[in-house]
């Protein structure tokens, strides 16, 4: 399967040396121009630049034909809504809670960066509460009951043994 990813999720699975995971889960990672140059902004954690001057070869850069979408939007934003739409991806990856709407009403599925930790750790890629802790060392922002009760699910899950 194919997904598009903006910034925000690279760069949190950068940060706690998740990344790994999407090559595993997704046949294809595509980003667009403007999702990499965030990557590699001076601002950016040094971890994360470091690794989009060199990115892996699962991760293909490919800037859409055509962005038409909503002024609110950030260019990494834009231009992964746009190229998901162009190429029929299947999934967004992106956290953003504007691009995330806009995209779901385009007819876009998403997933966020707690979505992908979870499909990691269904998939037995990753513990899930050592990567949520780890999440929850950087800046990413997360309601911890939210995170209680994702890991609560997975544990229900895994003592079913499915």
């Amino acid at each position: 399967m194919t997904v598009v990813s903006d910034a925000s999720p690279l760069h949190y699975l950068v940060l706690i040396k998740a990344e790994h995971v999407l090559a595993e889960l997704f046949s294809e990672v595509v980003v667009p121009p403007a999702v990499l140059r965030e990557l590699s902004h001076e601002r950016a954690p040094e971890r994360v630049r470091h690794w989009a001057s060199d990115p892996p070869q699962w991760l293909r850069v490919m800037a859409p034909a055509n962005i038409s979408l909503d002024a609110k939007l950030g260019d990494g934003e834009a231009e992964a809504i746009g190229l998901a739409l162009e190429i029929r991806a299947k999934t967004l990856l992106i956290d953003e809670r504007d691009g995330t709407s806009i995209a779901r009403r385009l007819g876009v599925t998403t997933v966020g960066t707690l979505g992908v930790l979870i499909l990691a750790s269904a998939k037995n890629l990753l513990p899930l509460d050592q990567s949520f802790a780890a999440l929850q060392q950087t800046s990413f922002r997360v309601r911890p009951s939210l995170l209680a009760a994702l890991l609560a699910h997975d544990k229900h899950r895994r003592s079913q043994g499915s």
